[in-house]
């Protein structure tokens, strides 16, 4: 064949991949042993995604007005509403959260019926510092600090944070939004 009749190359590696014989892992996957598993590869495998709740009940709040709340659980035992709507007592579904994981906590609240909510909730780091802004951010690398308020750099630190980033290691990165005055959510992670 000439030089400019020869056949396309995605042609032909697309009719060599047609009429080749699947091999290797696809042909038999193996089982835990390393043997070729004689069911082949299950429908379901790898690492399953972090729970986002810790806790998911129901509660029966009619007094509670709207259709959604949140709020977030002191370890005292107070209550800071980030969502509402009215006035009302949100005590039955903290009550209901309650009785499995205790406080501190963050809770979503959904009505279902006139009466019945569906309350996912989960548990939360809370400190007592002062500080600027309603949201900070520090992270240390081995580049070095990072300090952002409000997501704005800032130049200092905060020691308080410094000390529970310093508990998890060298490098870290800690999150900690406001919830009332003194009060922070905070989140630590090592790098």
């Amino acid at each position: 064949m000439g030089f400019f009749r020869r056949e396309p190359i995605h042609k032909r590696l697309g009719r060599d991949l047609m009429n080749a014989e699947a091999g290797g892992f696809l042909a038999e996957p193996p089982d835990v042993m390393g043997k070729p598993a004689f069911l082949g590869e299950p429908g379901f495998h790898g690492v399953s995604r972090p729970r986002r709740w810790d806790v998911i009940t129901t509660a029966t709040a009619p007094e509670v007005k709207g259709n959604e709340v949140k709020f977030a659980a002191l370890p005292d035992g107070t209550l800071i509403v980030d969502e509402e709507s009215g006035e009302e007592n949100l005590g039955a579904i903290a009550d209901a959260v309650e009785q499995q994981l205790q406080p501190p906590y963050r809770a979503h609240g959904v009505r279902q019926t006139e009466s019945l909510w569906v309350v996912s909730a989960s548990r939360i780091d809370v400190a007592r510092f002062e500080a600027q802004g309603d949201k900070l951010e520090l992270t240390e690398t081995d580049e070095g600090k990072t300090f952002l308020v409000d997501g704005n750099r800032e130049f200092g630190s905060v020691p308080e944070l410094e000390k529970l980033g310093e508990a998890t290691g060298d490098r870290y990165a800690i999150e900690a939004e406001r919830l009332d005055a003194d009060l922070w959510e905070v989140r630590v992670a090592a790098l």
